[in-house]
Formats: C-alpha cells, structure tokens, sequence
C-alpha cells in the first residue's frame, strides 16, 4: 500500500486483461519469439541444431527476474538484460539467441501479438454486450415511450427501438474491430533500418529464404500477414487505428450509459442496483446509477488517450525514433485495460436494466393530448380545413394548455380543441386518437427487422 497502482489494475479491468498486459506474458512472449526465429533460421539451413532450439522452447517460461533485473542495472537495456538470462539457463543455445535479429524484433511482435489477443479478448465481450441489448429490444419492441429530441418531449417511439439506437453504435463497432484485427500485420525480422541487411548476410544472399523465415514465424504466431515494408518498428500509424477503436467503442458505451443516466432521473429505466446498496453515505434514500457514471468517466479517459497515438506517429522520424517508447508503454494497455473495464460494466448493466412501465405509461399518458395533435392536423385537413390554418389554432391552444400546467393545473388542451368551432373535430372524434401504439410508426417493425440484422451479421463467424 506503500507505492502507487493502477486503478485499472486494482479496481476495474478483467484478471484476462490484465494478464495479457503483464510483464510475465510480455516476457515469455520475448522467449517464444527467440524460439520461432532460432529454429525457422534452423530449417533455412543456418548452423543451428535441433537440441539448441529445443533447449530454447523448454525454458520459454522459467524467467529469473533478479538476473534481469540486475543485468539492466548494469547495461541500461532491457531487451540485453533478457538475453543475457536467458542464455543463464540455455547455455548450448546462448550464442545463437537474437541472431541477426534487432531489439524491435521482439519487442514490437510482442505487442502485435499482445494487441491482437487483447482485440480478440474485447471483441468477445462486445459480443456478448450485443446478445443481451438483442434480448432487451425484443422483448420491449412494442412498448410505446416518450420520444425526445432535444430532451423535450417529442413523437412516441418504443422502448425496443430506442434500445436499437443504442445496438447500432455497438454494431458499428463490430465492424470496425473486425477491419482492424482483419488488417492487422506482423513485423517478422527485419533489421535495424528495416532492410533485413543481416539476413541477407546471414543467408549469402538469398532475399527467398528471408521471406520465408519472416513467413515461418508469422505462421506460429498465427499471422496471415505480415507489413510490407518497415523501418526498424512496425508503423506506428496502426497504433492510431487499436487506439481510435478503443476510442469508438468508448464513445457507444458513453451514449448509452449517458442515455441511461437520463433515463433514469426520469425514473423510467434504471441500472441494476443490488439489494444492500448503498447509495449515499448521508442521504440512504438514494438509488444513484453508479455503474453507467463509471462507464462514462472511463470511457472520457479512453477517448481522451486515442490522442497520444497520431502525435506519436506523426513524430516518427525516418526509419526511427525512441520517443514513442515510454508512451506506448502506458497509452496501448492503459486504453485496452479502460475499455475492458467499460465493456464489463455495460454486461452487467445491461443484462440487470429495470424498465418501469407503469411510469413509462404514465409519462405517456400526461404526453398524449400534445402528442395526438399532429393526427388531428391531418384529420381537419381530410375534412377540408387549411392545413396552415389549422397548425396555427393548434399551436395557439397548445401553448395556453402549457401555460395553465405550469401553474399547476390539469392540461385541458383536448377540451379546448373540441370547443374551438374553427377546427371543426368533436371530443368523441378525439378520443378516437388516443390509443399509444397509433403513434409509434414502425417501431416495431425496425425493431424486429434490425434485430434480424445483427443476428445475421453476428453470426457469419
């Protein structure tokens, strides 16, 4: 308790994620990109042996941290550091480690295969999110709520398809996690300037057996592709693209929760909220939406963070520079492990929503006699009325029957409209106006067809 942590490593993100991005998982990875490289330069015919490659795969993960430790304090170089204790513990195969290889090599294949894992990880759990938002539309397709636009009382929709507003972001996201981890590449071995120089001195010339060292090594990683060309790094573009995902998803999590939030000031859908919560340590009556709060000061982080990657891109200089070291140390995980976080609070909050329709119904009812008068323009014009005419008797009532409620009093705004002579509709043609779902439009039926949609879309796996 003595030194600082992460509350995204105490508080909020997933034991998954946080393995991933830890240094025993980065390490071993380190090792197991050694390995690759040792034995597809062994099958290219470079003098390596079956047992030195071997040796290497068997000590993969038994890594002694104060060895490391000790080195780097000597030689001010971390990737120095793990080969020299490697090599402690695999002495046949010490002197070929890292050959022909820069420190890149390890380090920026790691993260690819770290950022890739991750990707896989967070879309899972998008899924997931996605299945139960499906779930909650459906069953509330029908059920006729109070639009708003402008946070003013507007046209009715339903409460599935508000939800479908809410799905389509989450969906948008889908497509753009797919693109990237579809787009995503492996450096392989490329050298110091990225023109594999060593390997073309390594195996006498032969520009083949470097592709397809590059290829065999991908392939164990599970990388269909690998970046054309390089520098020395991977481009540090493509860190734009995880980080402007991660900023996506965050910005979907953020207008749903925020939606919520609002939604539930109006006491009409609220969070899930757990029978010994406590809302308030001075104020016990409060029901606070805690978890969409969490969501939304997360996902402002997130959001803010996807700015670190273009300013470090767009500052790479020529084959290389090291200023994008200690940034990416903390903007890549620390965007991953926040939208973990955000993503495990929208499961829970969204497979737990309470929808209260007595007071749904209730703010619909109170909303109806406004709501009703764009049928009622439309029936005065079927009978031969001027529409403008109309529109303006409408306006003049609506705005007095508002003015009355805001003294408190009940609206009468059907009333005046039957007793205005120059609309010419009866109460009993009114009431004939008042039943909710005429005032849905397809709600339902978007909802119905969306939903179809996104069973499609997730599941061409």
């Amino acid at each position: 308790m003595d030194r600082y942590e992460s509350p995204l490593g105490t508080r909020y993100a997933s034991e998954r994620m946080l393995w991933l991005f830890s240094a025993d998982n980065r390490y071993r990875t380190w090792r197991k990109l050694w390995t690759a490289l040792a034995r597809a330069e062994h099958n290219l015919g470079l003098p390596i042996n079956d047992a030195q490659v071997a040796e290497l795969a068997a000590h993969v993960d038994d890594i002694d941290y104060a060895v490391v430790a000790k080195k780097e304090q000597e030689v001010h170089h971390d990737v120095m550091a793990h080969i020299y204790a490697y090599g402690l513990i695999c002495p046949n195969a010490k002197g070929i480690i890292h050959l022909g290889a820069t420190s890149c090599y390890v380090t920026d294949n790691a993260d690819l295969i770290i950022y890739r894992d991750a990707l896989q990880w967070l879309r899972n759990e998008l899924l997931t999110i996605i299945e139960s938002l499906c779930s909650f539309a459906d069953q509330y397709k029908s059920l006729p709520t109070l639009g708003f636009t402008h946070l003013q009382p507007a046209q009715l929709v339903t409460v599935g398809k508000r939800a479908c507003l809410w799905l389509q972001d989450l969906m948008l996201d889908l497509d753009e996690m797919d693109f990237v981890l579809n787009s995503i590449c492996f450096l392989g071995s490329r050298g110091t300037t990225g023109t594999e120089a060593s390997f073309l001195e390594l195996f006498e010339g032969n520009e083949s057996k470097i592709d397809e060292m590059n290829r065999q090594i991908a392939d164990e990683f599970d990388f269909q592709r690998i970046f054309n060309v390089s520098g020395q790094t991977y481009p540090r573009k493509f860190d734009s693209r995880i980080l402007n995902l991660l900023s996506s998803i965050s910005q979907s999590c953020y207008r749903f929760a925020n939606d919520i939030r609002l939604l539930q000031h109006m006491q009409q859908i609220e969070e899930p909220f757990a029978e010994d919560q406590v809302g308030s340590s001075a104020m016990a009556y409060k029901r606070n939406p805690i978890l969409c709060e969490r969501v939304c000061s997360l996902a402002r982080y997130v959001i803010v963070d996807t700015l670190n990657a273009p300013l470090t891109a767009s500052t790479q200089w020529l084959e290389r520079t090291l200023d994008d070291s200690a940034n990416r140390r903390i903007s890549l995980p620390e965007g991953f492990l926040a939208v973990d976080a955000i993503l495990l609070l929208m499961k829970k909050i969204v497979s737990g929503l309470h929808v209260n329709q007595k007071i749904i119904e209730k703010s619909v009812k109170n909303n109806l006699p406004f709501i009703a008068t764009e049928n009622l323009l439309m029936l005065a014009v079927k009978k031969g009325k001027d529409r403008q005419v109309v529109h303006e008797i409408i306006r003049k009532h609506s705005m007095a029957a508002t003015a009355r409620m805001k003294e408190g009093e009940p609206c009468d705004l059907l009333e005046r409209l039957a007793g205005d002579e120059n609309l010419g509709i009866s109460m009993e043609e009114i009431n004939k106006t008042l039943e909710p779902s005429d005032y849905i439009g397809r709600s339902a039926s978007q909802t119905q067809k969306y939903l179809q949609f996104c069973l499609e879309r997730t599941k061409m796996e």
